[in-house]
């Protein structure tokens, strides 16, 4: 811990890349840890939330969906608080997020870039309206606009190219960055683990419970929980 805040303080364009292990202590499982998101009917989740399924199985889509991508209740934790703090100090160039449940927009910062979308964001197919999370969660069956069309999540579904320009944006600011941390992520999936092969800055910090592919030319590695970690590094600026 002691590495990590010296690290921290002498840094001045630090990006963060988080993953799913960012969002598990406010309550939003994870994909691959024992106790994470499971599949349903002999299907796993990679399957039901794909392009494919949300085309011919829409209504078994949204039953999924519903259930286990939704957590209207979630609210910031230490991680989301403690970069909020560094973005206000302009020493947070940016977040690269896999995650979708808009955790680090609702912390307040800006500097988010979204690889996979956001739940919170959803458009009709035909009209292109917009509407908020809570409308798909109190829809029953397929959530349709009031035009007739289908409303789709604003999430990048398996089988869906990420967002060209959120991409650009997210490589940029890596590239630029003289400090990297990589935390809650087993950077297992891809091309969002590549990104990492932009970064040619002094400090690549890994935080993740279990060993990434990425630890052994990392200036830090702390095998630990994300927010346990930043829970540590919010008590200690208090102090």
């Amino acid at each position: 811990m002691n590495d990590l805040r010296i690290i921290l303080d002498a840094s001045k364009r630090i990006v963060f890349f988080g993953g799913a292990g960012v969002s598990t202590a406010s309550g939003i499982p994870d994909f691959r840890s024992e106790n994470g998101r499971k599949g349903c009917d002999g299907l796993t989740p990679e399957m039901i939330l794909s392009k494919s399924f949300f085309y011919l199985e829409t209504e078994r889509f949204f039953d999924y969906y519903r259930t286990h991508m939704l957590y209207p209740d979630a609210k910031p934790n230490a991680v989301h608080r403690f970069l909020y703090e560094l973005e206000k100090q302009d020493r947070l160039r940016g977040i690269v997020t896999q995650n979708v449940d808009g955790l680090h927009r609702m912390a307040g910062n800006i500097r988010v870039y979204e690889l996979h979308g956001n739940v919170h964001e959803n458009y009709c197919e035909e009209c292109n309206a917009s509407y908020p999370m809570e409308y798909i969660l109190h829809a029953e069956g397929i959530p349709r606009c009031e035009c007739g069309g289908v409303i789709k999540p604003n999430v990048v579904l398996y089988g869906e190219p990420l967002p060209k320009y959120v991409c650009i944006g997210a490589r940029r600011e890596i590239t630029n960055a003289d400090t990297l941390i990589v935390a809650g992520t087993s950077l297992a999936v891809e091309p969002a683990a590549s990104f990492l092969e932009d970064f040619r800055g002094r400090n690549l910090v890994i935080i993740n419970r279990e060993e990434t592919g990425a630890d052994s030319r990392a200036t830090l590695v702390i095998h630990e929980d994300v927010e346990h970690v930043f829970r540590e590094l919010e008590d200690a600026e208090k102090s």
